[in-house]
């Protein structure tokens, strides 16, 4: 689970984008942690000086390249990092979509009641060396953005939002809200922490997992199309009963990268 916390940056409205989402075309779903073509774009925003070292260590565990990849990101791409924690995404994000994109770190207002701090990604949108990144400060029910989106990107957070110091919120009601937020044919990617098969939402306090059949069933219920599966953070060593901060499985757990796709002929 994640704890970002923040202020408001006020967005504009930015003039209105082509329908069609700058994103690539799908690739085929890698079938396991195995080797994948990074398109330049990516590559580069991963070996930007401007990244935290500590976040660079983070790649090997993570990878970032491959999920990008996977998620079709593309220069000149509108983008939504939904919760972004400590910003680690929001900077690759950044540098992938290039000088004519746009990034927006929307942030739940459910987590500034417990705020005490500021927020890392309010640093990173005042910070030069990422100029297209906007934080939004808004609830959860009423996630939007000023313009239409190609992507909306959640990582490790999905699980998140089914308990109760966020609401719960009605997923129902977000997911629908995400899916009038893209673009025809824009892309939901969701990453989370697998709990063992059918557990349902039982696990998402107690272990920060959830049951990826929950997630999916929830995310098609809105509209979306499931597009397919990167298994680049599967991890068969996860048993999926611990928690997810154990040091013993902290920054190794089974994880599932899910893609779903708004049908091109919704609006």
């Amino acid at each position: 689970m994640r704890k970002p916390l923040l202020s408001l940056v006020a967005v504009l409205g930015l003039a209105a984008c082509a329908t069609e989402p700058m994103l690539g075309p799908p690739p085929p779903p890698p079938s396991g942690p195995v080797a994948v073509s990074i398109p330049a774009n990516i590559a580069a925003s991963l070996s930007d000086p401007s990244r935290p070292a500590a976040d660079m260590i983070r790649d090997k565990d993570r990878h970032p390249g491959e999920v990008l990849a996977f998620a079709g990101v593309r220069p000149g791409a509108k983008v939504a990092d939904l919760i972004p924690g400590g910003g680690y995404f929001t900077r690759i994000l950044s540098k992938a979509v290039g000088p004519k994109g746009r990034v927006y770190a929307y942030v739940p207002d459910e987590l500034t009641k417990l705020a005490k701090r500021e927020p890392a990604v309010n640093a990173i949108a005042r910070d030069p060396a990422y100029p297209n990144v906007t934080v939004i400060l808004n609830t959860l029910p009423n996630f939007a953005a000023p313009e239409k989106l190609d992507l909306v990107f959640t990582a490790q957070n999905y699980h998140d939002m089914h308990d109760k110091f966020m609401g719960p919120a009605d997923l129902s009601v977000v997911n629908r809200q995400i899916f009038k937020a893209l673009k025809p044919g824009g892309v939901y990617l969701v990453i989370d922490h697998s709990a063992p098969a059918g557990t349902g939402l039982r696990h998402t306090e107690d272990l920060h997992r959830i049951d990826s059949a929950v997630v999916k069933s929830e995310v098609t219920a809105a509209g979306f199309i499931f597009e397919g599966e990167s298994k680049v953070l599967r991890d068969p060593a996860d048993a999926r009963t611990a928690n997810v901060f154990d040091p013993a499985i902290r920054g190794k757990t089974d994880q599932f990268v899910y893609k779903f796709r708004k049908p091109s002929s919704a609006r």
